[in-house]
């Protein structure tokens, strides 16, 4: 009788850890998701501003390239504060 009951201990234990397994790595998914998403609509934001500094000022490409030479370091610095509460 004590070897069924820690044969169900064993089940459930192993159960559990494999739920927060998938609660972890759900997490985990949701985070990197959302720095990804994070990290795109920064450089759109960038880049977008750039393409208004070109047309007010007439330059051909370099407001653009202007906004993603400063939008990956804006970008990473955002992403660093975010996920330093986190981490």
């Amino acid at each position: 009788m004590k070897y069924l009951k820690a044969a169900n201990t064993n089940k459930n234990e192993h159960k559990e850890k494999e739920a927060g397994g998938l609660s972890q790595a759900l997490k985990a998914f949701g985070v990197l998701g959302g720095v990804g998403i994070f990290f795109a609509v920064v450089m759109g934001i960038c880049i977008f501003l750039g393409a208004m500094a070109d047309d007010f000022l007439g330059l051909e490409y370099g407001g653009k390239l202007t906004g993603i030479v400063l939008g990956f370091p804006i970008a990473f610095y955002l992403i660093y504060k975010q996920l330093k509460g986190i981490i």
